[in-house]
């Protein structure tokens, strides 16, 4: 039997515990914008305490499933369930209340060039939170501690910081509200290959230290390799194969035999030779 499956039939199979575990359920996914068809029958599940990598070509749709699933996306057809939570249904109390349980690092990081670090650290828990300037101040320095940043970064301005720098100081942001499930878009984009590896190490301990559910939009062999429980591939406008990466691997589709056979896959990932 071929790894890639219809979703539906996988769906079907990986009922029972597996939905009982599900912390982020789509179902029968469509998006469009205007006449274009970004994902139509797109089904996915995300585990609790896993890391998904979350793949596909360039414009296939990888961030707007991101931003649908955070509701900054309207869908055309579908449910999206988050924390056994269906989105659409909840008021707007109900929304903030679940938006406080997770936390998003936007691709570029996407920091307020205007606020220092420890400002945009405190964004979310000045907008969910009331506490003192004095806990607001102690609380963002924790999170800066969480992810490798020294003290001294807390009252620079992005424009002085390196490129990981900015990843960390934005993940920190993501973190802010002690969030159970965190959402990550290219979080390696543009590091070098050394910063990109300490990244990585950096979200699977975090992962493991705080009990996090990670989704991850990324193209980056190598964090497929080193940091993600299972990879989701997207193609033909929905989730193609679900798995570990021995998955991959192993599939026929011609999409994921380019992406993880080719020459500079087979480079990064010694294992696919």
């Amino acid at each position: 039997m071929t790894m890639i499956q219809d979703s539906r039939e996988r769906q079907a199979e990986t009922t029972g515990v597996a939905e009982a575990d599900a912390v982020i359920r789509v179902r029968d996914l469509k998006v469009q914008f205007g006449d274009k068809v970004i994902m139509d029958g797109l089904d996915l599940d995300v585990m609790r305490g896993e890391i998904l990598g979350f793949v596909g070509g360039s414009g296939q749709g990888k961030s707007v499933l991101t931003r649908t699933i955070l509701g900054l996306v309207q869908k055309r057809r579908g449910t999206i369930e988050v924390l056994g939570q269906n989105v659409e249904g909840l008021d707007q109390a109900g929304r903030r209340a679940l938006e406080r349980r997770f936390g998003v690092m936007f691709q570029h990081g996407a920091v307020f060039s205007a606020l220092t670090v420890k400002q945009n650290i405190q964004v979310p828990m000045r907008e969910y939170l009331k506490l003192s300037p004095r806990l607001l101040d102690e609380m963002a320095m924790v999170k800066l501690d969480l992810v490798g940043l020294k003290p001294e970064a807390a009252d620079k301005a992005p424009s002085e910081l390196s490129g990981g720098m900015i990843k960390r100081a934005a993940l920190a942001r993501a973190l802010a509200l002690d969030p159970e499930i965190v959402f990550l878009d290219e979080p390696t984009s543009g590091l070098d290959p050394i910063g990109a590896a300490e990244f990585d190490e950096l979200i699977v301990t975090l992962k493991q230290t705080l009990g996090l559910t990670v989704f991850m939009v990324t193209h980056d062999l190598d964090s497929l390799y080193s940091a993600c429980d299972r990879i989701a591939a997207l193609a033909d406008k929905r989730v193609i194969a679900v798995g570990p990466l021995a998955t991959m691997l192993e599939s026929d589709h011609p999409w994921l035999k380019a992406y993880f056979g080719g020459e500079r896959a087979r480079a990064r990932l010694p294992s696919a030779q």
